[in-house]
């Protein structure tokens, strides 16, 4: 396996795992992953990568990079979502002291850093330029 394909391949491999991660946390209480956010939404993210995976395993380059620009977008895209429902969730109360408080009491994990870090790190390896003289 070429080290680009590698680093692609682990970059689906960290989106996968990802997904299991930790992104939210409210009140303290307990931790949520993509799963607990939207599941439906989870299983695309999770299927993209798997399709990415393949590409990698049929050394496909435009499958690789078109799910890696899927993913990347699909990521960012639960990421605005959760921002929006984090900050807008407490909004029906009457005072924006009490609405502010209860929003930051809401808090963002490490989960996405490795939610974003996997559609990156499988795009750059997958446009590394290779010579058609190299295996």
């Amino acid at each position: 396996m070429r080290l680009p394909s590698l680093v692609s391949f682990i970059g689906f491999v960290l989106l996968m795992a990802g997904t299991w991660c930790p992104l939210l946390r409210p009140f303290h209480l307990f931790n949520m992953d993509v799963y607990d956010l939207n599941r439906p939404y989870g299983m695309v993210i999770l299927l993209i990568a798997v399709v990415g995976i393949l590409g990698v395993i049929l050394n496909r380059k435009q499958l690789v990079r078109l799910t890696g620009w899927l993913s990347f977008i699909l990521v960012l895209l639960l990421f605005v979502a959760a921002y929006m429902k984090v900050h807008t969730s407490f909004s029906f109360l009457p005072f924006k002291s009490i609405a502010g408080f209860l929003a930051r009491q809401i808090k963002f994990k490490w989960g996405w850093y490795l939610l974003f870090a996997g559609p990156l790190v499988a795009l750059a390896g997958s446009m590394v330029k290779t010579s058609k003289y190299s295996r």
